[in-house]
């Protein structure tokens, strides 16, 4: 018998806890471990920050589709792990003892990187459905008093898809209210061109995302370095493309939402061998950690260097799709490991992702993620705001079920094709 400790039940565990469960043998264990028995739909977080869906509609119980599994599940958290003693300690001071670890934590949120960033503090995040779900009651009393907003990610930030979807969903949603002419928007992020999301772009990001901007009357200022800040002003550096200081801001704001950037959670942070500086955990093509060959890692908490360098830091995203292919070659290698094997599988890495802006958005297929690229493509059109709202309730219903197929890879590549028309040029 194996002890397998999945850590972290969000996107990428719960994926691996269900794709895991059919490749172990009757006698192994698993035990996920979360900080709460709800999983829920980050992609949908943008929507509840602007009301357009309740915290409980994107919100799955596990408990029951967990016991429905066999699969052991933990819900007060983990406080540290101990690799050299193949140990995970609680939060509650007890250990579980492991044969296979899977990190899948996801990461924490260094809000206190930056005076005034965050919730706690002076801007509003949608990183977790709570601060969506927040931001939310701070924008239904922003429109009874409209006036400036701020909005775009500080620097090190490496998920600048959300903070594009929620400046243009907030240009939608306050044309329906009659209160755009009355709200000035600018958009700030360290990014070196508008489009860039830590990807250098992906097809025409640049200029589609531009256009957006220009349409909207959304202002924006790239290159940026956010210093501090204080009730209804923020103070941004602007750089140079030689990392020269441009241009300094002050920014009035009456409502604002900033990504933060990532580091890694507490129970990982500064192992070495287990972790980069930052906290993000060491992988090799098999998504293994190098020093400690019986620990494995997917998702955000993955440490991935920058595609280059930039004026202003500026992390690589990891998307639901890129993650499920991590998920699948552990799976397997895991599946190998305990049987005698030896691992094979290497995740694709590639990117397929959908950007809602309410009333239209951005789809775009990278293959590989990080280039060069064999597939470089992006669209836009009304018809991804309609494809994210079917994805949202069929990957809600699978997860409900506890299934454990490839979502992303079926809903668009299977069912939509998306990759074929990227490869079509179309």
């Amino acid at each position: 018998m194996s002890e397998i400790i999945i850590l972290g039940a969000g996107l990428g565990g719960t994926l691996m806890a269900y794709e895991l469960a059919g490749k172990v043998r009757a006698e192994d264990r698993i035990t996920l471990i979360g900080t709460s028995p709800a999983y829920h739909f980050y992609p949908s977080n943008p929507w509840v920050a602007v009301g357009w869906r309740r915290r409980e509609d994107i919100e799955v119980n596990l408990t029951g589709v967990m016991a429905k599994k066999d699969i052991r599940f933990i819900t007060q958290g983990a406080q540290r792990v101990h690799p050299a003693e193949n140990k995970v300690e609680l939060n509650d001071g007890t250990h579980l003892a492991y044969d296979y670890l899977i990190i899948a934590t996801g990461p924490e949120l260094a809000f206190d990187e930056i005076p005034g960033l965050g919730p706690q503090a002076c801007t509003h995040s949608i990183c977790e459905t709570a601060h969506a779900a927040q931001a939310f009651a701070a924008f239904e009393k922003f429109c009874e008093n409209p006036g400036p907003i701020a909005v775009g990610a500080a620097q090190g930030a490496s998920c600048f898809g959300p903070a594009y979807e929620f400046a243009f969903m907030l240009d939608t949603e306050l044309k329906r209210r009659k209160l755009r002419h009355k709200v000035p928007m600018i958009f700030v992020t360290p990014e070196p061109y508008i489009g860039h999301l830590g990807l250098d772009g992906v097809g025409d990001t640049k200029g589609l995302l531009e256009a957006e901007m220009r349409r909207r009357h959304i202002k924006w200022i790239t290159n940026a370095r956010v210093k501090e800040i204080n009730p209804g002003n923020m103070r941004v550096e602007e750089l140079d493309d030689d990392a020269s200081l441009k241009a300094t801001h002050d920014l009035p704001f009456n409502f604002s939402m900033m990504m933060p950037s990532f580091r890694g959670v507490k129970a990982v942070f500064g192992l070495e061998g287990l972790t980069n500086p930052r906290g993000f955990i060491l992988a090799d093509e098999y998504q293994r950690n190098p020093a400690y060959h019986n620990i494995f890692s997917i998702g955000v908490c993955v440490a991935i260097p920058p595609v280059g360098k930039t004026p202003v830091p500026v992390g690589v995203p990891k998307t639901g799709f890129m993650i499920e292919s991590m998920v699948t070659a552990v799976a397997q290698n895991i599946g190998a490991l305990l049987r005698g094997g030896a691992v094979a599988a290497k995740p694709s890495w590639n990117a397929i992702c959908l950007a809602d802006f309410g009333d239209g958005g951005v789809a775009f297929v990278a293959q590989p993620q990080i280039p060069p690229r064999n597939a470089n493509w992006a669209a836009k059109g009304k018809w991804v705001h309609y494809v994210k709202i079917g994805f949202e309730k069929y990957f809600l219903s699978k997860i409900k079920a506890g299934k454990s197929e490839r979502f992303y890879e079926y809903y668009l590549l299977e069912k939509l094709g998306i990759h074929k028309l990227a490869n079509d040029g179309h």
